[in-house]
């Protein structure tokens, strides 16, 4: 008697460049599919002919692969550091999926494998997967989200990104969350299926599921980031759990550098003997084909909300609170103020005051009383003032390079460098110890979100800086010999080299409120045509898109 085969759609939007997603279609065409028939829907939403041609190619190789064109001619930005995404192409590409998930019910397959076009898969990945039975499971895969940081994986447990288990009602420590997170990264480098709160990129979905009603549809009354947040949750609403499988980890291209990777991952997964049907393979952590540590040292840590947690995985003693005796570092604020009296500077100083010991300021020619409100707002906290009596601002290299000499004579620990319209959401100061007593690490980096108004920050392609981590907090030290971008405007507050010492990245949020009036907004543009007309030294399509009449906003959520 025949044995019935199981059908799967393959699904995967598709805007990639011609070197990885050759590789990405290489890797579809070595999946084992004994017992399956496997049918493809690729969406083609490039805008580089080589990568429309290698589809087109692989499109020809039978009736079983439908090649949908999306119409769109969409920027999408990626590069080594990081990827660019705005809420429309998040969007986009949550439609995209949907219509994948109609194809799969209408033609009645018994499971949508939908995967992104930069990851490489082991050739077992999809016969294992079907073989645990569950309904929504994805296979794990390793990223370094930022570069120096650590690699994590594509899922969480709860909220945006949360990687440590939270009951209802509980209130951690940073300690704890610390705790918690290691022992989460550890259970997802030992090889096993386990339940979690979020997932995507490489996702089997039921037909089970799909007549559920999963889907990527926007929850409107949900602000999180991306449109796998909002399949999860409307998954866990319905009532069906979410798995991983941390068996056979694909391979992320998430940088070309990860290119260098591609031949070892294969020559290692195709040798691999594990019985793709046995959930409980033999397959060790050694055998794991892609590095989940660093790639720079010392250890480094990405993502966590409301606290940092450095990687000290190798080492269970390691994982110790902040020992009572120890003495807290010192907390250096600095700044350059000119002419702030009339906006926020008052506002952002008596938040500041909650958490430093001395502030170094530069007044930069100011010819109002914002010298003064410094010394108000920080009563009773050593200020190191300097009077500019004619600006620098106009060869900023200059002024950046006098306030750093004028914070060094302070003998600083660690340095937050700020400008006079920028502020912490309220958390930080809740948790700015934890950073301050962190060993390992000399850097901290932080998102910053333009707000256009009291309630809104501002989101498109000219205004993404929240999609970045930024330098905003440094440990000095003595031995370190730092270098400066010697760019008159945009060089930088701090020196250029910095993220050659070991860094993390923070998810407290710092606010820039200097565009969130449009008065000020007028005035940045008048300078910085003024300045640099032609965009030498920044953006000048950004510089125009300032006095945009209706920019895309997006709430503010504490």
């Amino acid at each position: 008697m025949t044995e019935t085969k199981i059908r799967v759609l393959i699904g995967s939007p598709i805007h990639q460049k011609p070197t990885v997603l050759k590789e990405f279609l290489n890797s579809l065409l070595r999946l084992n599919v004994a017992n399956i028939e496997l049918d493809f829907h690729l969406i083609d939403d490039n805008d580089d002919e080589e990568s429309t041609r290698l589809l087109q190619e692989f499109k020809s190789m039978g009736d079983h692969i439908y090649l949908q064109s999306s119409g769109f001619h969409d920027a999408y930005i990626r590069n080594d550091t990081t990827h660019f995404w705005s809420t429309d192409l998040v969007w986009k590409v949550a439609n995209f999926k949907n219509l994948m998930i109609n194809r799969a019910q209408t033609l009645n397959y018994d499971y949508l494998f939908l995967i992104d076009s930069d990851l490489i898969l082991h050739p077992d990945t999809l016969r294992h997967l079907i073989g645990t039975n569950k309904d929504i499971i994805s296979e794990v895969f390793w990223t370094q989200w930022q570069p120096g940081t650590m690699f994590q994986p594509q899922v969480w447990m709860h909220d945006e990104y949360n990687q440590w288990e939270l009951l209802p009602g509980e209130k951690l420590q940073p300690e704890e969350i610390n705790r918690r997170f290691h022992e989460f990264i550890a259970k997802m480098r030992n090889p096993g299926i386990y339940e979690v709160g979020g997932l995507g990129a490489c996702t089997l979905i039921s037909q089970h599921a799909i007549k559920a009603g999963v889907s990527y549809n926007q929850i409107r009354n949900i602000s999180y980031w991306g449109e796998d947040r909002h399949f999860c949750i409307r998954a866990a609403a319905l009532g069906i759990p979410l798995f991983v499988d941390t068996h056979y980890p694909a391979l992320h291209l998430y940088r070309d550098s990860d290119l260098s990777k591609v031949d070892d991952f294969i020559k290692e997964t195709t040798e691999t003997k594990a019985d793709s049907t046995d959930a409980e393979s033999n397959l060790s952590a050694d055998d794991v084909p892609i590095s989940t540590e660093p790639t720079s040292t010392p250890d480094n840590l990405t993502n966590a909300d409301n606290t940092d947690i450095t990687d000290n995985t190798d080492n269970e003693s390691s994982k110790e609170t902040i020992p009572l005796a120890k003495k807290r570092p010192k907390l250096t604020l600095t700044m350059v103020v000119k002419n702030e009296s009339g906006r926020f500077l008052r506002q952002v100083l008596e938040e500041h005051r909650k958490y430093i010991d001395e502030a170094v300021i530069i007044d930069d020619g100011s010819t109002d009383n914002s010298a003064a409100i410094c010394l108000e707002a920080l009563e009773g906290i050593p200020v190191h003032l300097v009077h500019n009596t004619i600006s620098k601002f106009s060869n900023e290299i200059e002024l950046r390079k006098q306030q750093w000499e004028e914070v060094l004579k302070t003998n600083p620990e660690w340095i937050l460098s700020l400008d006079a319209d920028e502020i912490f959401e309220p958390s930080f100061a809740a948790n700015i110890e934890t950073l301050l007593y962190a060993d390992e690490v000399d850097l901290f980096c932080f998102r910053l979100y333009d707000l256009w108004n009291a309630t809104h920050y501002r989101e498109d392609i000219y205004w993404r800086s929240h999609l970045n981590y930024r330098p905003f907090l440094l440990r000095y030290k003595e031995d370190f010999n730092y270098v400066w971008n010697e760019s008159p405007q945009h060089c930088g507050r701090f020196p250029e080299n910095i993220f050659e010492l070991p860094h993390q990245l923070s998810n407290l949020r710092l606010k820039h409120l200097g565009w969130s009036k449009a008065e000020f907004r007028l005035e940045k543009y008048l300078r910085y045509m003024l300045l640099d007309p032609d965009g030498q030294y920044g953006w000048k399509e950004q510089y125009l898109s300032i006095l945009d009449e209706h920019p895309h906003l997006i709430p503010w959520v504490e």
